[in-house]
């Protein structure tokens, strides 16, 4: 797929007060009411800890980084910077340096379907970066690249101004249309898992469903 040389307009951020809910839930109870096919593969590099912000999509060729160097630069406080780099492996897109420039900033963090190095560094701290994977090879500088155009990372299409959520079980993106309805869904649900939580811990947790399920499905037992 070709790539253009192209810097678009920034995107309306997220609404606060829904960022403020998602940072509340765990990625698994999104998922689970966005009918768990949305997602990707894309894995936490940094020591641990929550990203929520609004999505800052950079679409650039494979190991090539200076149109991530402008998103840092664009980007504001509390945005995620999500770059499709092709899922290429071979060069690093961001590390340290790039990272805490990122961080100075206020940005929320990064995805990068695409490597990163100084992998050490990384993993020591709560910057949150989720990447494909790592490289001690560094990045060109030459471009092509596109600012805030739609992207996928890992399989998972992201627009700019997505509702962007991750935790150590991985990164997801929520569309704003959709945000308040998943979002309440969610709440749901970890409300119904905090009062599971609460039956297994006392012994008095039902699992008749187990049976109930198999029956409806025509298992011999």
């Amino acid at each position: 797929m070709t790539i253009g040389f192209r810097i678009l307009p920034s995107p309306q951020r997220a609404d606060p007060k829904l960022l403020e809910r998602l940072r509340a839930l765990p990625v698994s109870n999104v998922s689970d009411n966005m009918q768990r096919g949305t997602g990707t593969n894309l894995g936490p590099m940094h020591a641990g800890g929550r990203m929520v912000g609004t999505a800052f999509t950079v679409k650039t060729r494979a190991g090539d980084n200076l149109m991530v160097h402008k998103a840092i630069d664009m980007a504001a406080p509390g945005d995620v910077i999500v770059v499709d780099a092709g899922g290429a492996l071979d060069n690093a897109i961001i590390g340290e340096l790039m990272a805490g420039w990122a961080k100075k900033r206020g940005i929320a963090g990064f995805v990068i379907d695409g490597a990163v190095r100084d992998s050490e560094a990384l993993g020591e701290g709560d910057f949150p970066v989720y990447a494909a994977g790592i490289a001690h090879r560094g990045p060109y500088k030459d471009g092509p690249g596109e600012i805030n155009v739609v992207v996928s990372v890992g399989g998972m299409v992201v627009r700019p101004g997505d509702l962007v959520t991750g935790d150590d079980d991985g990164v997801l993106a929520l569309p704003q249309e959709e945000a308040e309805r998943v979002i309440a869904a969610a709440e749901a649900q970890n409300r119904k898992e905090q009062a599971a939580l609460g039956a297994i811990a006392a012994g008095t947790y039902d699992r008749k469903w187990v049976d109930e399920m198999l029956k409806a499905r025509g298992c011999e037992m």
